[in-house]
């Protein structure tokens, strides 16, 4: 295996607990695993086929405990994954023709695990799957792994933490190059669409993310024909990939000048965020940071309704734990990364911190949020 797996892979918790679980091997299928232990992201169609659970031309990566680890994929998929992944060793099938899941079994024999205790996203493996790979291989031992590679995944590297960093540039450029093009009139499709391409042209890999005016009120039904006035304040909440690695912000700007009450309003939110920002420190619960969201908000007149306040992020997707919510007794430790986003309505700052010895260090700094971005031009 190429070196740099070490840069990105927190190897030391990994092996720690697969021992733990006893596992002499762990098969990834889903995208969150699968990127992170292959050291790459898929693109496009490629993509859409690790996401879906009944893909007729699914990718499995085999890593041992010990030994070399190899990928099961599809002709297509190989050629990209022998120049971008760490993993050297390559077992492909004909699509449509072979079942991946009986030549996933295959390579298991091969490697020598046909009777060990292996580990499989219990979560995320079809119910057709698992059925086909225990007819092949009757003496496996088939565990749930998706609970400790989620464990493992949480505590970051710092190669993991300078593609954070370097996603979240890309976003926050993206923010300050678009923002002062938006007139009153422009649709929240175009901004959405200036802001999606200057990520991509700054070197994302994929996009996503939801912005809509002070005025459109539905939730998740921006991005639309509705336009902008003067005066409306821009809620957005953006996800921006760098090879796997996601940049996660959220920025408030307003179209025009902002009202001296929309400063304030601004103010008071920034204010009970960034002392949000301060609770994440090693030993804390997830559960302690939202309770003091709940109570700081709720002390400044503003009850605090969303599910969470915030949540940790990863290769591959972003949203993954420890989650921020209510009564979540998973213990922050040193090396997490997470998005904090306690807001109301169209008020949504966000960034991404990792959690130091001493406290939280953000990592999205680039763009500043001491006050609302003004839409002037």
């Amino acid at each position: 295996m190429k070196p740099r797996f070490r840069e990105l892979v927190n190897i030391a918790r990994l092996e720690a607990r697969m021992d733990a679980a006893g596992l002499d091997a762990i098969v990834a299928r889903a995208g969150i695993n699968l990127c992170y232990l292959a050291g790459f992201a898929y693109p496009g169609t490629l993509a859409r086929h690790v996401d879906l659970a009944d893909s007729p031309r699914p990718i499995y990566l085999i890593w041992p405990r010990k030994g070399e680890p190899r990928m099961v994929l599809n002709a297509i998929a190989e050629g990209l994954s022998r120049r971008d992944s760490w993993i050297e060793h390559f077992d492909a099938y004909a699509a449509y023709i072979d079942n991946p899941a009986e030549r996933l079994a295959e390579s298991l024999t091969a490697m020598g695990l046909a009777d060990a205790r292996v580990g499989f996203e219990r979560n995320y493996v079809s119910a057709a799957d698992w059925d086909t790979i225990a007819k092949r291989l009757p003496h496996l031992r088939m565990m749930d792994s998706a609970p400790v590679m989620d464990d493992v995944r949480m505590v970051k590297t710092e190669g993991e933490i300078a593609l954070f960093k370097k996603g979240a540039d890309i976003l926050d450029d993206a923010f300050m190059n678009c923002f002062p093009k938006v007139r009153p009139g422009m649709r929240e499709r175009d901004l959405h669409g200036l802001l999606m391409n200057d990520c991509l042209a700054g070197g994302c890999e994929f996009v996503h993310g939801i912005l809509n005016s002070s005025r459109n009120t539905i939730a998740y039904a921006g991005e639309s024909d509705f336009a902008f006035a003067a005066g409306d304040a821009i809620r957005t909440d953006y996800v921006a990939y760098h090879k796997g690695y996601p940049g996660h912000q959220s920025r408030c700007a307003v179209v025009g000048k902002a009202t001296p009450a929309q400063k304030s309003e601004y103010r008071v939110i920034r204010d009970l965020y960034r002392a949000a920002c301060a609770q994440l420190r090693p030993g804390r619960t997830a559960g302690d940071v939202c309770a003091f969201v709940t109570e700081s908000f709720g002390k400044a007149g503003l009850p605090y309704k969303p599910i969470i306040a915030g949540h940790g992020v990863g290769a591959w997707w972003h949203q993954q734990e420890p989650i921020i919510s209510r009564d979540n007794p998973r213990v922050l430790e040193e090396g997490m990364v997470i998005a904090m986003e306690p807001h109301v309505n169209h008020w949504h700052i966000q960034d991404i911190l990792v959690i130091r010895k001493d406290g939280a260090e953000v990592i999205s700094s680039k763009m500043s949020t001491d006050e609302m971005f003004e839409c002037v031009g």
